[in-house]
């Protein structure tokens, strides 16, 4: 699915580890954004009809070899441009100025001062902190510029051309740390630009079912292996509303999810939204596969084939299936064409990776342009309930992954007592939205205690709960001991077989979110 937008921009990417906060900040203020390499072809940076373009900051110099450049034809473009930091570089050499490097780097925050008559950062006031990130600078304006703004340390810490419509920061306004960054991407945006803020989800819904029917055909069938999470469960109902009497859901059964799992979704998609919803219990069989096995990276790829194998007959049950669809979202689409190369894979046992060749499939991928929190707001559009919007993010490979060592039907019920009763007292006590994800893991460890006067032997369960916005880095929780020792207390009385709990307080990194 390609979106052509007229009233879009176009981000080049050069590696800053910023590009992905610039796409979101813009498409926050309303505006529809695409990230393309930083040498991507004229073609394809033009390929969305944008009315803007991006140049991203990135690590390297304008002077090394090795750093990208944009194709001929990038920076003669007639659009409006924004350069940030290694942007703002490429444009000044480009344009005739001059750029010195690495002598004075330049790292944190930094007081900035607009002069006044800037068209970039009109309504900005003087004194605010401003993020920079930066060794080359520019030390001689271009020709036809002007200095919109200066720090203590830097003469020109931004410039702007306002009859080319080119307007370069040395800092980074997508960051949370620069102040008044909103307002100065806002006025490049709508005052400099002329841009109509129509980008949301109420729009793209639309877009997304014609789409879809697009590329379904008058007489595609489609499948989807729904998990009953955020991303596959808003896929489910966009193509329930696209292709009705053509989409068939399949939920699979592991033996390896949470308490009433699969109630929750048979509930919401067969009962609310009377999708022809398929389940298949596979527990025995996943179970089975498991037994002794002890290597986490071991479970995750007998899971992995397991799933695609009871997923492929229940496939192949459903009869004439053209199409499958994923929950790809665009953070998995930016790193596989990022300048700086794919960092992450999309786990194959996750999005069924591998099924669209194996099985003859044609690929719908309806959420490959959106971010995750705007994956929710085109939920609430669909009429998704909240309990499924705002849950917490659950790993393909379930509970296998939060028992350390061999798996058993018995640890797998004991651990889904545990981790309900941990989840509803989060629920209960207001909360479950403040944090990114709670668990429990079951440690293979039984320890000496006493109830009433009988000696006991028990198991020992760890409580996770971290913060987070994207996953790539999380803190602890901090939880009050208070309400540590009642959800302690909740879990002994309640769970049978448990005799202590102990609360994980690592962060990412070093430590990861899950145990395996």
């Amino acid at each position: 699915m390609t979106v052509s937008h007229p009233s879009g921009v176009s981000i080049l990417d050069f590696g800053s580890q910023y590009t992905q906060l610039i796409a979101r900040k813009i498409r926050e203020a309303g505006v529809y954004c695409e990230v393309f390499p930083g040498n991507a072809p004229l073609d394809t940076i033009m390929s969305i009809r944008p009315s803007a373009l991006v140049l991203s900051g990135g690590p390297g110099s304008v002077y090394d070899e090795a750093s990208p450049r944009p194709v001929p034809g990038v920076l003669d473009s007639h659009l409006p441009i924004l350069g940030i930091c290694y942007g703002m570089q490429l444009l000044a050499l480009h344009d005739g100025g001059t750029v010195e490097g690495g002598s004075g780097r330049e790292y944190g925050p930094a007081v900035l001062d607009p002069v006044p008559g800037s068209a970039l950062l009109l309504g900005v006031g003087s004194g605010l902190t401003a993020w920079m990130s930066h060794g080359d600078h520019v030390t001689a304006l271009p020709p036809g510029y002007s200095v919109s703004a200066t720090t203590s340390s830097i003469p020109i810490a931004a410039m702007e051309n306002h009859s080319r419509r080119r307007y370069c920061v040395q800092f980074h306004p997508e960051v949370a740390h620069t102040v008044s960054g909103a307002q100065i991407l806002s006025n490049f945006l709508f005052s400099l630009c002329g841009i109509l803020p129509d980008w949301n989800m109420a729009a793209y819904r639309h877009e997304a079912v014609e789409m879809i029917r697009a590329e379904a055909g008058p007489e595609g069938r489609v499948i989807l292996g729904l998990s009953g999470g955020v991303d596959s469960s808003v896929v489910a109902a966009l193509l329930h509303e696209a292709l009705p009497g053509r989409f068939t859901p399949i939920f699979v059964d592991t033996g390896l999810l949470r308490k009433g799992e699969r109630e929750s979704v048979e509930e919401t998609f067969r009962g609310h939204f009377g999708m022809d919803l398929v389940c298949v219990d596979a527990s025995s069989r996943f179970i089975g596969a498991l037994d002794g096995v002890t290597d986490p990276e071991r479970k995750r790829k007998i899971i992995g084939r397991v799933f695609i194998e009871v997923f492929e007959e229940a496939a192949g049950r459903v009869g004439g299936v053209t199409h499958l669809a994923q929950g790809t979202l665009y953070p998995d689409v930016i790193e596989s064409v990022s300048f700086k190369g794919p960092s992450a894979t999309i786990k194959s046992h996750h999005n069924v990776g591998g099924l669209p060749e194996r099985m003859k499939l044609g690929l719908i991928e309806p959420l490959r342009e959106l971010f995750k929190d705007e994956v929710r707001n085109l939920g609430r559009e669909l009429g998704l309930p909240e309990n499924i919007l705002g849950r917490h993010p659950f790993p393909g490979p379930g509970l296998a992954v939060r028992i350390p060592g061999p798996i058993t039907r018995e640890d797998l019920d004991l651990l889904r007592e545990v981790d309900a009763v941990f989840i509803d007292h989060l629920v209960r006590e207001g909360l479950y939205d403040s944090i990114w994800q709670a668990f429990a893991v079951l440690l293979p460890v039984r320890t000496v205690g006493v109830m009433g006067d009988r000696r006991t032997y028990e198991r020992v369960v760890a409580l996770r709960a971290v913060t987070s916005m994207d996953g790539m880095t999380a803190d602890w929780f901090r939880m009050e001991p208070e309400r540590m020792a009642a959800i302690s207390s909740e879990i002994v009385n309640k769970v049978r077989g448990v005799g202590r709990v102990v609360y994980d307080i690592s962060s990412k990194p070093p430590a990861t979110i899950e145990w395996e």
